[in-house]
């Protein structure tokens, strides 16, 4: 399978399955819509300061919630 071949089938997946906001406010062009959401989504994966307002962070579930130790 080719890049191009998973960026479209990337693309047919998001704009038949929309989020149920999309789906009340409906879309003209799901494709297009699927398209700039995937291309913005791939910009902020690839570069972690493309969204200066959001923060992404990158950790396993061990390194989020100190572990407690059960009572005896």
């Amino acid at each position: 399978m080719t890049d191009e071949q998973s960026d479209q089938e990337r693309m047919e997946s998001r704009a038949h399955h929309l989020l149920p906001e999309e789906e009340a406010v409906g879309s003209d062009d799901p494709e297009a819509q699927a398209e700039a959401i995937l291309a913005e989504s791939d910009i902020r994966a690839a570069d972690q300061n493309a969204a200066p307002d959001t923060v992404l962070e990158r950790r396993t579930s061990d390194q989020t919630v100190a572990a407690v130790e059960p009572p005896d």
